[in-house]
């Protein structure tokens, strides 16, 4: 499986985003300052009693040698533990919006000095990346977000993954429904698995 697991890749200066008004909030110190004071909780070490990563993402699916592109990073709460899930030969593309978010992450990959890690700065309704690249996209906790409608997220998403692909959602919302997905009829729910709504990709 062809990924680039030599060094680990961190691009930290993204790109200027084309939709009105995406770029203020890529750039906003408001923005920064709300996820800087929200670390305390992202990183809070009780998180891992009633969220274990690795609990979390073997309900996605994540196993050795998969292709997983991770939207909206955080502090790597999940990245870091994908990468060691996915192993040598796989890799995790993980992103954020937030460059304190990428940051934060930036740091956690070079201190387990992970190589199958690609981390960057994107806009997950425009992120640009290849056609049909990914094995399995995670969603975790960054829907449902107004400022990721699922009109054009979910489209994005099925653009990424390779046919046959996963995409896994978890929301932390008991009440929420995959209903919100499959209506667009780009995905079929599949299960659930440890709290996580899987789905695969329609044609």
């Amino acid at each position: 499986m062809s990924h680039e697991p030599d060094k680990p890749q961190i691009r930290m200066s993204g790109r200027t985003l084309s939709m009105k008004g995406r770029s203020k909030f890529e750039t906003s110190p408001i923005v920064n300052f709300i996820f800087e004071h929200m670390l305390h909780l992202l990183d809070n070490p009780v998180r891992r009693l009633f969220n274990d990563p690795i609990k979390t993402l073997k309900g996605a699916g994540v196993r050795p040698g998969l292709e997983v592109l991770e939207v909206g990073c955080g502090t790597g709460f999940f990245t870091i533990p994908a990468a060691e899930m996915v192993g040598d030969d796989g890799c995790v593309h993980a992103f954020d919006i937030i460059p304190l978010a990428v940051e934060k992450t930036a740091e956690k990959i070079r201190d387990a000095c992970l190589r199958n890690v690609k981390l960057t700065k994107t806009d997950a309704l425009e992120t640009r990346l290849p056609d049909e690249r990914y094995d399995l996209i995670l969603l975790f906790g960054v829907i449902p977000a107004p400022v990721l409608p699922l009109e054009k997220l979910l489209p994005e998403m099925h653009r990424l993954l390779r046919p046959g692909g996963s995409m896994a959602v978890w929301t932390g919302l008991p009440l929420w429904s995959p209903r919100q997905v499959t209506k667009s009829g780009l995905f079929t729910h599949v299960g659930r698995r440890n709290g996580v709504h899987n789905f695969t990709r329609n044609g």
